[in-house]
């Protein structure tokens, strides 16, 4: 929005010449997150104050750790003043042009109003529980679905009107189509190895990053200040590499595609960036406000659809690790816990308990030291990540 205006005033008179470096994205990027961190700052007490007058709190299951009782009914759906933050800002300072961050931030608000609903019935409905798995997944899978579709001929092509000529020839072909390399799986850390995904292998690829990345934030939100850091440090990271992708020049010399377009998401990189440390301002332990899943639902979505985009779903899963590790222990404990069930008529757990940061809990960890040091193996994947743009 202000990109346009400087862009007015510039035709209006040659004394406006200076609005000029607003067109320069690294100081847009940088703007977007000052932004959104005076914003959530501001607004961040007279969010915490409403939420405690409306006395929605956080309801603590029966079955949480001992030490976490002592939570229940901080205000929840903190997430609300991130997303708030992120919006704000990213509107104020991206080329409204561009649509790569439109459906970056579309997917971003459709996840948050899922987990909005989920909030609100645990709350409301006094439910720890909330929505049912099977509800929630399908509105994921369904905005997820529509990502995926779009994206695919999205990164293909350079236009809303070439993207939609893209489709109509998949359909004519008897959904049978070659995609141009850059929209094939990219490998780290080699120079030239790229698997063709077709349209269906990328349709399903993207909807496993988007609905996997989405979860695996929400199960990690379950200590102060635990996915927050590391959202915001993976997702600093994904800017870099949107700037790399979106520069003909820099993509050609380091070997990656050239995605035109695609380096307007640093701004709303900066913006989450922003907004997330305006929210651990508040979140750092012992937290004020918990995100809720409108918060951890929304943000992974959004990295998931960034690396979609910049064609960096592995990078993803190695900088995001701490994510990964988290629901891969849900899904381990549950399929062991079954499996013994059914075989030795007991079910047994692989972990004390799970998400990974309880079983570290339960074994003497306290909560501080196991959100510190996930946040140092997060720094060090990121760090790890970055390499590949050197590294190939």
């Amino acid at each position: 929005m202000l990109l346009m205006l400087a862009q007015w005033l510039q035709g209006l008179s040659p004394e406006f010449g200076f609005l000029r470096v607003f067109q320069y994205l690294t100081l847009r990027a940088v703007m977007a997150a000052v932004t959104a961190l005076l914003l959530g700052l501001f607004i961040g007490p007279k969010a915490i104050r409403m939420l405690t007058a409306l006395k929605i709190g956080q309801p603590v299951r029966g079955y949480a750790m001992e030490t976490h009782l002592a939570k229940n009914g901080t205000p929840t759906m903190g997430g609300v003043l991130i997303l708030f933050s992120i919006a704000v800002s990213t509107l104020l300072w991206f080329d409204l042009s561009n649509r790569f961050v439109w459906i970056v931030l579309l997917v971003t608000l459709g996840f948050g109003a899922i987990g909005w609903v989920d909030d609100w019935r645990k709350v409301v409905n006094k439910d720890p529980e909330g929505m049912r798995s099977g509800e929630k997944y399908f509105w994921q899978s369904v905005i997820g679905l529509l990502a995926a579709l779009y994206l695919v001929f999205c990164i293909s092509e350079n236009s809303n009107a070439q993207v939609f000529e893209l489709f109509i020839s998949w359909i004519q072909s008897g959904f049978s189509m070659d995609l141009p390399p850059k929209a094939g799986l990219i490998v780290p850390f080699f120079k030239e190895i790229n698997y063709p995904l077709g349209v269906l292998g990328f349709v399903v690829m993207t909807y496993l990053v988007i609905v996997g990345a989405s979860n695996a934030v929400n199960l990690t939100d379950g200590l102060d200040g635990l996915a927050i850091m590391p959202v915001i440090m993976v997702g600093t990271a994904l800017g870099i590499f949107a700037y790399v992708t979106g520069n003909a020049t820099y993509a050609k010399y380091l070997l990656f595609p050239s995605i035109p377009g695609s380096g307007e998401l640093m701004v709303f990189c900066g913006a989450m960036a922003g907004a997330g440390l305006a929210f651990l301002w508040f979140n750092a332990h012992p937290a004020q406000v918990f995100m809720g899943d409108v918060g951890a639902l929304a943000l992974g979505a959004a990295l998931g659809t960034i690396a979609v985009i910049v064609r960096q779903e592995i990078v993803l899963a190695v900088m995001g690790g701490i994510f990964v590790a988290e629901a891969v222990s849900v899904m381990l404990q549950v399929t062991y816990f079954k499996y013994t069930k059914k075989r030795y008529g007991e079910g047994r757990r692989l972990l004390k308990m799970a998400p990974l940061h309880h079983h570290f809990e339960k074994s003497g960890w306290k909560e501080t030291q196991v959100v510190t040091r996930f946040w140092i193996i997060t720094m060090l994947l990121c760090l790890l990540g970055l390499s590949t743009l050197k590294l190939r």
